[in-house]
């Protein structure tokens, strides 16, 4: 039996969206879902750069990293929160959205909040996937 794909939709009925997210992302029944743990910008090494764009770099690599692990990608996210202590430079992020997210996009929230679970996380990104 032949799993139906993930559907992202924008309905007509709604604003369209302010930013590249997706309003409605609809999870197919038994799908398998992945949720992970909020992704923060340390390389490798574990060491975290101070500046906001690097870690939102790496950010991103180590979703990729994750992701991989269980071999997913990029189209099997439908849902991203993101969590930054600063504003962030929408020119820069959108151009490692896009590289991340280069088709279709997941659905999205983004929050400013005062700190995060150490002082010197700028950005942190959870993720939330599905295998159908």
């Amino acid at each position: 039996m032949k799993m139906k794909r993930i559907m992202r939709t924008n309905p007509t009925t709604m604003p369209q969206p302010v930013g590249n997210y997706t309003h409605i992302t609809k999870i197919p029944r038994n799908a398998e879902l992945f949720v992970l743990s909020g992704q923060i910008g340390t390389d490798i090494e574990g060491h975290l750069p101070k500046a906001f764009n690097a870690q939102v770099r790496n950010t991103f690599q180590n979703i990729q990293s994750a992701l991989q692990t269980e071999n997913l990608n990029a189209t099997n996210i439908i849902k991203v929160n993101i969590w930054a202590v600063e504003p962030i430079d929408w020119d820069y992020f959108d151009e490692e959205w896009d590289l991340f997210f280069p088709k279709e996009y997941p659905a999205m929230t983004i929050g400013y909040i005062s700190a995060l679970g150490l002082p010197e996380i700028k950005i942190e990104v959870e993720i939330w996937a599905a295998n159908s």
